[in-house]
């Protein structure tokens, strides 16, 4: 294997993948050409801690050059998550709601962002120093989400970030497949669920099967999902209003969903069928913060407190996750067997601390289980169709445990080692 600390660098352009060739998340890869070089994302594994990411900076990521700049494809923390251990002075461009997310993230967490941002708009391409940068805005669960031209030195290579069809947004990724880029020296492909059977299905679809379980629940349904996973709040607003159902959503969703206001016709705090429940310890922490006044305001627009969820709190959806679960149990909050709940996530979280917790909550209230759910990632038939539209002289994989095992059939496949440095 040929890394950064021991090699002469090969003529450029070059790609170093710092992280993510063997796993899912993490993702750090470098593109370099001459003296300049250009990050793509500067993302935490999924398996670490939460809080600091001091040690995670992948080993062959030279800190001590300055780099051209820093894209960030979208706002989860597996892209961006090391960001706090960077340097400062390295630029980061992004999408403009990629920024606000990854700023309301860094605030709760009590983390800073001190690097330079710039924004970018989907379709138009920017210059930085000899890379032109083409940003594509894609179907994810996370929102804002990119996948990234880069044209340097006469190549030219389109990196996925993290994209699927399946979700509200799948026309984009259709509509880049039926007219590509083109001429493309180099893919660089997630391919998250290749050998899994997580399930697919449209947020339309979903939406349906949460309209009947609401119709055919006679007490409140529970839903854990994330409230970064914006086609997921939208299709759970879709269906209370379809049901006269009102969705309660924590104070943490609430900001989120006012973060991202400006984005599109969004449901935020305050539209009809929407309450926020102000639970103790997420407005003790908010204030600690120095946010008192969005308590405030969140606690004029539609708010209830939590024991108003109590048992007799009917024609709700009632947003639950671990960490709400003591302020809901202090105020009588506990689940029936009227009552229905769905994990909105990915089942494997359900192994977790925090998923076996809540399971266990809802069984003691011998609430119904319902897993309504469907993957941010794409699916392995259309991975391979996409890979196949895009028609590169050569693939390079990453974010995936499946490769090896499941990619064969996959088009001018070139398997890199973390750290390992091919000529573009």
């Amino acid at each position: 294997m040929i890394t950064v600390a021991n090699a002469i660098l090969p003529p450029s352009p070059s790609l170093i993948v710092h992280r993510s060739a063997h796993e899912i998340g993490g993702n750090c890869i470098e593109i370099a050409a001459g003296s300049e070089r250009l990050i793509l994302d500067a993302g935490k594994p999924l398996d670490a801690s939460p809080g600091s990411a001091a040690g995670l900076v992948p080993k062959t990521l030279d800190l001590s050059r300055p780099v051209t700049a820093l894209l960030i494809s979208h706002p989860h923390q597996d892209h961006y998550g090391i960001l706090a251990d960077l340097p400062t002075g390295w630029p980061v461009a992004c999408g403009r709601a990629t920024e606000r997310l990854i700023r309301l993230s860094a605030a709760i967490g009590g983390e800073a962002v001190h690097q330079p941002i710039t924004h970018w708009r989907s379709g138009e391409p920017f210059d930085r120093g000899s890379f032109r940068i083409t940003p594509y805005l894609i179907d994810h669960s996370a929102f804002d989400a990119y996948m990234l031209l880069i044209e340097v030195a006469g190549r030219r290579v389109l990196y996925t970030g993290d994209f699927r069809l399946h979700g509200r947004k799948g026309e984009l990724v259709r509509r880049l497949m039926r007219q590509p880029p083109g001429d493309l020296d180099l893919l660089i492909m997630e391919g998250t669920n290749l050998g899994s059977d997580k399930p697919h299905v449209t947020e339309e679809e979903l939406e349906s099967r949460f309209v009947s379980l609401f119709r055919r629940t006679e007490g409140r349904v529970f839903v854990a999902w994330s409230a970064q996973n914006i086609d997921r709040t939208v299709t759970l607003y879709r269906a209370c209003l379809k049901t006269g159902r009102s969705l309660v959503v924590d104070l943490y969703t609430a900001d989120v969903m006012e973060t991202l206001a400006d984005f599109g016709r969004l449901p935020k705090p305050g539209w009809r069928n929407t309450e926020v429940v102000v639970t103790s310890r997420l407005a003790s922490m908010y204030r600690d913060k120095g946010r008192g006044d969005f308590v405030d305001r969140m606690a004029r627009q539609r708010a209830v407190p939590a024991g108003a969820l109590a048992g007799s709190a009917r024609r709700r959806v009632i947003a639950v996750r671990r960490s709400l679960i003591a302020d809901y149990e202090m105020n009588g909050v506990r689940p029936t067997a009227a009552d229905a709940w769905s994990f909105s996530s990915w089942s494997g979280y359900l192994a977790n601390d925090d998923g076996r917790m809540l399971a266990e909550w809802f069984d003691a209230g011998q609430a119904k289980a319902h897993h309504v759910h469907t993957s941010g990632h794409a699916s392995p038939a259309d991975l391979r169709k996409f890979a196949m539209a895009m028609a590169a002289k050569r693939l390079v994989p990453i974010h995936s445990l499946g490769w090896d095992s499941h990619g064969s059939d996959f088009p001018s496949l070139c398997r890199l080692s973390d750290g390992q440095v091919m000529a573009i």
